[in-house]
């Protein structure tokens, strides 16, 4: 077992990691369900929350059962970020992130997410004043550095500490990567080893299974990893990371009928969320990853994705399940 601030989290702990349009409440819903031990928000516009944004503000909901849930922000003033703190303490989080990984060109651009990255006395000093804006923990997400030239994780990790986070999560890449090639964990596991590290270590990049998990753990010795991509269309990925650790098995993965129950699941949940049509629209990306592998699936992925109507849909897994489905 290990903490961050007071939140106790079981040893070897598998986190899901915030993603945008993905991690919503229905999805960190199904997360937990299978074994999730800690997830967070999608990230969320420090400057969207300041001027009250409908879809920044609607970020920020969670439902009790998904605790413990961490809300993360991002910004690229640091007044506006210490506001944004301030606010979604107001929710009752269990903590606060910030985001100092996201490499993607809208948001790095501007000086937030990764693109903080060159900028390090900026970096710390926004940490250092949003940790003061909060009672809450904070944490950090953020990548191994800049470009090539500039891994300075281990700097950047102890220099974060100093200014009081209660833990950091590293993507496994540099800014200038984005999210191409392997992700290297020789330098999480350097973070970890450092001696003058005393807060948690989080590993994140490329974890699809749970032989892939136990690498990390064993060879890095982080405190914990986080998954994301991965979990697309595969919640369950928590329920088998966890039994390969336990006993150093491969679950079989869920048949058919389990994966169309899965994903009726998220579909009533994301349309009771979102309402009828972002329900139905933003669950079309999920469809692919669901039913991965099955052979002549395509007309109904088709199908899937060109429906509007939860009814259809209802009646396409339906016919699916029929088609593709254990019979009993």
């Amino acid at each position: 077992m290990f903490k961050i601030g007071n939140i106790e989290l079981p040893e070897k702990a598998i986190f899901l990691a915030p993603m945008e349009d993905i991690t919503d409440p229905p999805f960190r819903g199904l997360c937990k369900q299978f074994g999730a031990d800690m997830m967070y928000t999608e990230f969320i516009s420090a400057d969207g929350l300041i001027r009250d944004a409908v879809k920044s503000v609607k970020k920020l909901d969670f439902h009790e059962e998904e605790r413990p849930v961490g809300i993360q922000i991002f910004g690229s003033h640091i007044d506006s970020m210490k506001l944004a703190a301030e606010l979604a303490e107001q929710k009752n989080p269990d903590l606060i992130d910030i985001n100092f990984g996201c490499p993607i060109k809208k948001v790095a651009s501007k000086g937030a997410g990764a693109g903080i990255l060159n900028d390090l006395p900026k970096m710390i000093k926004m940490t250092e004043e949003v940790v003061k804006a909060t009672k809450l923990p904070v944490t950090v997400k953020t990548r191994l550095g800049w470009d090539e030239n500039s891994k300075n994780i281990v700097e950047i990790a102890e220099r974060l500490q100093d200014v009081g986070i209660k833990a950091i999560t590293i993507h496994g890449r540099t800014k200038a990567q984005m999210y191409r090639g392997e992700a290297d964990w020789t330098l999480i596991g350097k973070v970890k080893e450092n001696q003058r590290m005393m807060i948690p270590v989080i590993g994140n990049g490329d974890i699809d299974s749970g032989l892939k998990a136990k690498l990390m753990f064993d060879n890095y010795n982080v405190d914990a990893v986080m998954i994301g991509r991965a979990t697309i269309g595969n919640p369950w990925i928590f329920r088998e990371v966890k039994h390969f650790l336990k006993t150093g098995e491969t679950l079989p993965l869920p048949t058919i009928n389990e994966r169309i129950e899965i994903c009726k699941s998220h579909l009533d949940k994301s349309v009771g969320w979102k309402g009828d049509l972002i329900g139905v629209l933003e669950m079309r990306q999920h469809y692919g990853t669901y039913f991965k592998g099955i052979p002549n699936f395509k007309p109904y992925r088709m199908k899937l994705v060109t429906s509007n109507s939860i009814n259809d849909i209802h009646e396409i897994l339906a016919e699916i399940e029929t088609v593709f489905g254990i019979k009993e």
